[in-house]
C-alpha cells in the first residue's frame, strides 16, 4: 500500500471522531430555557436591524454625493410635492 492511501484510511476513519466532537461543543453553546433563546434572539436581531440603518443610511449619503446640484434640487421639490398631495389625499379621507 502507498503511504498517501494509508494516511487517506486514517483520515477517513479518524473523520467521524472529528465531527462528533464539534457536535458536542455546539449543544454546549444552545440556551438551556426559552427566556434565555428569545433574548439572543432578540439581540441578534436588534445586530441585524442596526446593520441594516447603517447600510441604509451609507447608501442613502452615496445616492446624495453622486447627484448634481439641479437633481437634487428637483429630488426634494418632487418629494415636497408628493407629502402635499399625501397629506391633501389623506385629509380627503376623513
Amino acid at each position: 500500500m502507498k503511504s498517501s492511501t494509508k494516511i487517506m484510511l486514517v483520515l477517513v476513519c479518524l473523520l467521524p471522531i472529528i465531527h462528533s466532537c464539534k457536535s458536542t461543543k455546539a449543544a454546549n453553546d444552545t440556551p438551556a430555557t426559552v427566556e434565555e433563546a428569545t433574548k439572543l434572539l432578540n439581540k441578534q436581531n436588534k445586530k441585524k436591524a442596526k446593520k441594516a440603518r447603517k447600510a441604509q443610511k451609507q447608501a442613502y449619503k452615496e445616492f446624495w454625493a453622486r447627484q448634481t446640484k439641479e437633481a437634487r434640487r428637483s429630488i426634494k421639490k418632487n418629494k415636497r410635492t408628493q407629502k402635499r398631495i399625501e397629506k391633501a389625499r389623506r385629509k380627503s379621507e376623513y
